[in-house]
């Protein structure tokens, strides 16, 4: 069942209690959307080992989506960039992506930032399109630096950007 956009999630901010939920949602989201359009050597390290501590690193930079108590996507935000944005499965569809990334946007503008920007692998079309759906602008490619256990792999995305309106 879909929820509407008129039920908004509430979001808040993480806290270690939430580090295993994120790590869940953000490993099988990882999966899906980068399967096939990443080098093959970082999508073997990204097991799902490797993502509560990824999470604990970025805890006090992450938000939370939730409705009804239940944790349904998260966004971290450095700086003037939404570094992360995932939603589980049964909620995409639901508006949940949207809050989080207005959330984010909103945290950003606040910082004194007139620009957001994201990485969006190249090859994940279905980002994309949302993104694009929600104001933001595919400003060009790049390669982003995937951090893993033995250094770096470079990974072909995309950099899309938002003006803000400062508060």
């Amino acid at each position: 069942m879909t929820e509407s956009r008129s039920t908004e999630p509430r979001i808040r901010a993480a806290s270690p209690a939430d580090v295993a939920t994120i790590a869940r949602i953000w490993h099988h989201g990882w999966a899906d959307g980068h399967a096939g359009h990443v080098p093959e050597e970082l999508y073997r390290h990204r097991t799902a080992e490797t993502y509560p501590p990824r999470v604990l690193e970025r805890i006090g930079q992450t938000w939370l989506a939730e409705r009804d108590g239940v944790v349904l996507g998260f966004v971290v935000v450095v700086g003037d960039e939404v570094e992360q944005v995932y939603v589980d499965a049964s909620a995409r569809g639901t508006g949940v992506a949207a809050s989080l990334l207005e959330h984010a946007e909103g945290l950003i503008a606040r910082a004194g930032h007139g620009r957001a920007w994201l990485a969006v692998v190249a090859g994940n079309a279905r980002a994309r399109a949302f993104y694009e759906r929600v104001g933001w602008r595919d400003a060009g490619p790049f390669d982003y630096e995937a951090e893993t256990a033995t250094g770096f792999v470079l990974v072909p995305c995309r950099r899309y950007e938002k003006r803000l309106e400062r508060p």
